[in-house]
């Protein structure tokens, strides 16, 4: 694992979900009940869905050819992987959906240690059907972005729930931004920008404007004049949040700059490698969703979060998790408690409850104007979650 990611792990100054290469593979006696991990021979679950919605998903490829790609010039344009889950009409018919592909996979497991199966992390169940028609009616739409060196896949379970509960999510793959990324064909893109950033000395403010770029391209290709989806008229264009995990989320807060069609945003626990423009976000909402330590406390180690919150000029949020580590935000726990990987204090079921609950809440209240009093401040369902600066 490269100095770039490796510090983001340990410190979650950068931005990945990966934990150091060769930890430890079996569970800490004092791991609670509910991470304990579960027998190598069977493929993990992700958590069910919790909205009445059953859930459909179909995977795009696009690519912007009115881009020159910053990691390989070379590369005939912009390629982007999306994956679009969205509320089906129907419960069963189509597809189980598979988690992501084996390279994929395997590529990632050689980063989370000897203990982790590629071809056993492939086989995670998911809870979607390809090929089954979207519920009647217009959807607010969701952009989610994954933290640096991981896939779109890795924000599954969250990406599901959204869908259940009646929203249209793109996760996108951004191109040599991950350890593996399949293309149409059997061609996989690696982490080229891994080393630009770890050896070249990049600027990760490289990847937030890059990745800000692609969520532009998406959300034209879903809600423009030609949409790349046969469904996409059951997007409600007036409706558009992003999310993201680790550099995804600082992402979040660039595109939200750049591009006035995003009316809401949420950083899982990223650094802000870009200071907001003198207008900030021009009223727009923001959440900032983070671990309950020196990181991401006021005043802590990540000083770009108490520089951000200043700069955000809406409505806005800055929620700690007591527990949590920087990948708590995405399906890392799931893995974790799956493969005995060291686990946070915080339970692999709150981890997802809670995370599920306040991105789904932050989109209720600012995509559907649906009222959500867990936004107001600490409630007795979840003891762990901190407001700061309210």
């Amino acid at each position: 694992m490269n100095r770039f990611t490796r510090a983001a792990a340990t410190a979650a100054l950068v931005s990945t979900l990966v934990l150091p290469a060769g930890v430890a593979t079996a569970a800490s006696p004092d791991t609670p009940a509910s991470n304990a991990a579960v027998p190598a021979s069977r493929a993990a679950v992700l958590p069910d869905p919790t909205g009445p919605y059953a859930v459909g998903s179909t995977v795009l490829s696009l690519v912007d050819r009115s881009r020159t790609d910053p990691w390989v010039p070379s590369a005939d344009g912009r390629a982007l992987m999306v994956t679009l889950h969205y509320p089906a009409a129907f419960p069963g018919g189509g597809r189980p959906v598979p988690y992501a592909t084996r390279e994929e996979a395997r590529l990632l497991a050689e980063q989370l240690g000897p203990g982790v199966s590629g071809d056993e992390l492939a086989r995670t169940r998911t809870h979607s059907r390809s090929g089954v028609r979207p519920a009647p009616g217009r959807h607010p739409l969701v952009l989610l972005s994954p933290g640096f060196g991981v896939s779109r896949w890795t924000l599954t379970h969250l990406a599901e729930d959204l869908a259940s509960r009646g929203y249209v999510v793109a996760s996108v793959d951004h191109a040599y931004e991950s350890y593996g990324i399949s293309l149409p064909g059997g061609r996989v893109l690696t982490c080229v920008a891994c080393a630009a950033l770890d050896e070249g000395g990049v600027h990760g403010s490289v990847v937030t404007s890059t990745r800000a770029a692609d969520m532009r391209y998406v959300l034209d290709r879903l809600t423009g004049p030609e949409p790349a989806w046969r469904y996409a008229g059951t997007i409600d264009a007036r409706r558009v949040g992003m999310a993201g995990h680790s550099i995804g989320g600082a992402s979040a807060a660039t595109a939200m700059a750049a591009d006035p069609r995003i009316d809401a945003g949420i950083n899982m626990d990223g650094r802000f490698w870009e200071d907001l423009p003198a207008q900030g976000l021009r009223g727009r909402p923001f959440l900032m969703l983070g671990t309950h330590d020196g990181m991401h406390l006021p005043g802590g180690q990540d000083t770009t979060w108490d520089r951000t919150w200043t700069a955000l000029d809406g409505w806005k949020r800055w929620i700690t998790v007591a527990g949590s580590e920087h990948f708590t935000f995405s399906d890392g726990p799931v893995i974790a408690r799956h493969f005995g990987l060291p686990q946070p204090e915080l339970p692999t079921d709150r981890a997802v409850a809670v995370t599920r609950t306040y991105v789904a809440a932050f989109f209720d209240t600012h995509l559907r104007g649906l009222p959500r009093p867990v936004l107001d401040g600490p409630t007795p369902g979840n003891p762990e979650v901190h407001f700061q600066h309210r």
